[in-house]
């Protein structure tokens, strides 16, 4: 039975992402399905099949730690549920991405709320942040929302979580002349400038959380 609330284009581009974002292996993704091992790559390069069967959908929302709203099912009633990625985005030296598709389970959120800061619940994940480069803005054990849909770096700058020499961690990026500046809060770290290519910009910060 084929069900989505997702038009076959975006689900496609849905699960690319997840792949990309994880590293997951097509052919052991198939496998897991218990399909042949061309059966996802197909899908994606094809188009065949056109969506993804909903016992297809919800094994692999499950395998990725997402809700199945991400990959076409519907909405879930009541509150969101925003995976967190288990591993910290360093605001230090940087946090391995080794490990980084282990996922647990993440906060919750109103739909209401993620429409107010403009995030859709499909492109949402939970990091706590590790280490003190951006102090004061934020400080270790920090939780914050990041929104996968907003990876653009214009002048004014924003705070990104971003892969950066294999290290996964959270600054502040502005666009500048001869390319990305990547800036720590803390006046003890200094400003790098670094090119385009070589910036993997995760998401943007639109949310944090802090115990007090």
């Amino acid at each position: 039975m084929y069900c989505s609330t997702m038009d076959p284009d975006a689900q496609r581009a849905a699960l690319e992402a997840l792949i990309a974002e994880t590293g997951a292996n097509l052919s052991e993704l198939s496998r897991l399905l218990g399909r042949n091992l061309a059966y996802l790559q197909q899908y994606l390069v094809r188009g065949t099949p056109r969506l993804l069967a909903e016992a297809d959908r919800a094994l692999l929302a499950r395998y990725f730690g997402v809700p199945e709203a991400q990959l076409g099912g519907p909405e879930p009633d009541g509150l969101v549920d925003v995976p967190r990625l288990d591993v910290g985005a360093s605001a230090g030296p940087g946090g391995l991405v080794e490990g980084e598709t282990r996922r647990r389970r993440g906060m919750q959120f109103s739909p209401e709320l993620l429409r107010a800061l403009g995030v859709r619940a499909e492109a949402a994940s939970m990091i706590r942040v590790k280490g003190d480069s951006m102090l004061p803005t934020l400080a270790d054990g920090d939780e914050i929302l990041v929104d996968r849909d907003r990876r653009s770096v214009e002048r004014r700058g924003g705070v990104f979580v971003i892969r950066l020499d294999g290290e996964l961690m959270v600054k502040r990026l502005r666009a500048g002349v001869g390319g990305i500046e990547v800036i720590s809060d803390n006046p003890d770290w200094e400003t790098r400038v670094v090119s385009a290519q070589a910036l993997d910009v995760v998401g943007k910060v639109a949310w944090l959380g802090r115990a007090i």
